[in-house]
């Protein structure tokens, strides 16, 4: 199993829990994009789509921010086939708090993801309502989890190791599996 790392705007630094769980795993990878700080969709698209080719079909996404809704709108338009997706606080695109750095994500996909995810949030995001949030996870078939009022869920928020977000990483892996023992017993 492969594990890429889809931070979001500005990447994530040394201190922020991607960081620290691809420096601990030898099979985690990260996106690379050519500007962290100024973020162009579809530039943005582009990466994400040849890393997971890199990475190949049994791949789970990590996906925090503005990573999230890149994620989403990829799986819109893609033929590619993943594992599953981590998805961790996404920001609504609409919210006055929006970058305006964050170029041509305004349109958000609210299609059902065509593989198993879960959406986890806080409920005092500056970058999303709880309600946004909700409806989010919904509309992409995610399984969602609510931490409590911890903020962006980043190193300012007190986010590091995250051995918590490891757990529910793992949970998601047990989804995985029991998807695949489901279709194998068809």
């Amino acid at each position: 199993m492969n594990f890429l790392i889809v931070p979001g705007l500005n990447g994530s630094n040394e201190a922020h829990w991607q960081s620290r769980w691809e420096k601990t795993n030898s099979n985690f990878s990260r996106v690379e994009q050519s500007n962290w700080q100024l973020a162009h969709h579809d530039d943005w698209l582009a990466n994400l789509d040849a890393a997971v080719q890199r990475s190949g079909p049994e791949t789970i996404l990590i996906a925090h921010s503005l990573g999230c809704l890149l994620v989403a709108n990829w799986a819109a338009q893609t033929t590619k086939s993943i594992r599953g997706a981590f998805l961790v606080a996404p920001p609504d695109p609409h919210s006055p708090q929006f970058p305006n750095t964050a170029i041509g994500f305004d349109h958000l996909s609210k299609a059902p993801l065509p593989f198993p995810s879960m959406v986890v949030t806080s409920s005092n995001d500056p970058y999303a309502s709880l309600e946004f949030a909700i409806h989010t996870a919904t509309a992409w078939g995610s399984s969602w989890k609510n931490l409590g009022a911890y903020g962006h869920i980043n190193v300012d928020s007190g986010f590091g190791d995250w051995p918590a977000g490891l757990a529910l990483l793992n949970q998601l892996l047990s989804q995985c599996q029991q998807l695949e023992l489901s279709a194998n017993m068809v």
